[in-house]
């Protein structure tokens, strides 16, 4: 007698087997599901014009998109595949095997509807009772864009590659002119090379337009920086009635700079820093999350290497929710928000910042820890009054949740699910996918809050 059970992979089911006996009733997937059937997708059933043969329904695509993505599944090839040989697609399609190119124009298609739908998800976690707008912990992280950095050319380099270029087409042109082309190499065609390099040279003619167009509206900026620098100059010198010291502000100027880049494939991305150093093409992926429920609230995608400026942005986001989900109260983010002016935007919408005003020491003294700061004067700005509160027990308690919250979630997107690239190109799309990742987080979350 065998000691090990019985191997059959040939005798068929009595009766059909059920799709729904293969999963268990927890299972990430079910949820999805469950989730997706109650969000309102009209919009998404209208677009579809009733023509030619039945389309696959928007919900069962968009629990495959969202499935995928919670589960670091992002190509929508393997998507594809997935729906033949893993149990929980095959459950989210129903036995239906939909074809890459449905999914992924299904994904480019409509995911400008994906905010809307990302709000109804929020709604649906304060019926739940998991959501409730208090703390928001604002961060911000690189994520590589579908381009490699080797694609960017500075204009500099554009400059020079165009003469080098012309100078071959003259070359290329002296060649075909002479009646003897005996000289030339075998499988060279003297017409495909010539039309090759103008090809190029058009295309850095295009890139260096584009270099020259940001040029223009970056002036905008630099010009109301640079009026505001003189101003506070003359401010200065008014109070003192002396002349401030240093140079003069620099005026800024239209014209490009010889190291301004971009990029041939992906235009709209930037070269960033990153963490550990080195410099990627990159965007920089937003996120307010609630600290209570680690929940991202508000995504936005930026073209900036600087977190200063997005602090307006994320209010406007938050402010849209109040009507739903209810008012924020109070905003934590680490020293790369930190302005006056990012102080007082946060005041006006009636949220406390907490903002650092500098970095802290990691090691400070038991004195230091326990202590509480000297009383504020009276005549205090708003930032000074923020910075003497994260001096407090209270705020310093406050604040030390957005390393608990925020940073994690970032973590597990990129190092758990694995998305550290971007799939689409342009800022429009790529905050989209964005979007659609921060669905995918929201359920992931909401699948184990509602079993604690």
């Amino acid at each position: 007698m065998s000691r090990f059970q019985s191997i059959d992979r040939q005798t068929g089911y009595l009766l059909p087997p059920s799709l729904d006996e293969w999963l268990p009733q927890d299972h990430l997937a079910r949820f999805i599901v469950e989730v997706v059937d109650r969000l309102d997708v009209s919009a998404l059933e209208k677009a579809y014009g009733g023509r030619g043969s039945a389309a696959y329904h928007p919900c069962m695509l968009l629990s495959l998109l969202v499935y995928g993505y919670a589960t670091g599944v992002f190509s929508s090839r393997k998507i594809e595949r997935a729906t033949y040989d893993s149990v929980a697609f095959r459950f989210i399609a129903a036995g239906a095997h939909p074809d890459h190119d449905t999914l992924a124009n299904f994904r480019r298609r409509f995911l400008g509807e994906l905010a809307g739908l990302f709000v109804q998800v929020l709604e649906l976690a304060q019926e739940m009772k998991l959501l409730k707008l208090g703390t928001i912990s604002l961060d911000g992280t690189k994520i590589k864009a579908n381009a490699s950095r080797h694609s960017a050319l500075s204009l500099g380099r554009i400059e020079q590659l165009e003469i080098q270029l012309r100078a071959e087409v003259d070359s290329l042109l002296q060649m075909a002119e002479q009646a003897d082309q005996s000289a030339l190499p075998d499988g060279m065609s003297l017409p495909e090379e010539i039309a090759r390099r103008q090809d190029r040279l058009q295309a850095m003619e295009a890139a260096k337009a584009k270099i020259q167009e940001r040029a223009k509206k970056r002036l905008d900026k630099e010009q109301a920086e640079y009026q505001a620098k003189l101003a506070q100059r003359e401010q200065k010198a008014k109070e003192t009635g002396k002349k401030p010291r240093g140079k003069l502000p620099k005026a800024p100027s239209a014209e490009p700079r010889a190291q301004d880049q971009i990029n041939l494939t992906d235009e709209q991305s930037r070269i960033m820093p990153v963490a550990g150093g080195g410099f990627e093409q990159a965007y920089n992926a937003q996120a307010g999350v609630d600290t209570a429920s680690m929940l991202i609230v508000a995504p936005s995608v930026t073209q900036a290497c600087n977190d200063k400026e997005q602090v307006q942005p994320m209010l406007e986001r938050i402010a849209a929710l109040a009507p739903a989900l209810g008012q924020a109260k109070q905003l934590l983010a680490d020293t790369g928000y930190y302005s006056a002016k990012n102080v007082q935007a946060c005041q006006a919408k009636n949220i406390d910042p907490f903002i650092a005003v500098k970095r802290d020491e990691h090691h400070p003294t038991p004195l230091a820890r326990f202590s509480e700061p000297a009383a504020l004067p009276e005549d205090a700005t708003p930032a000074q009054v923020m910075a003497h509160k994260l001096k407090t027990k209270a705020g310093r308690a406050l604040y030390a949740l957005r390393k608990q919250t925020v940073e994690p979630v970032f973590g597990i997107i990129k190092s758990v699910l694995g998305f550290r690239q971007f799939s689409l190109r342009g800022l429009e799309q790529v905050a989209g996918e964005w979007t659609l990742v921060c669905l995918a987080w929201n359920l992931k979350r909401l699948a184990v809050l509602r079993l604690a």
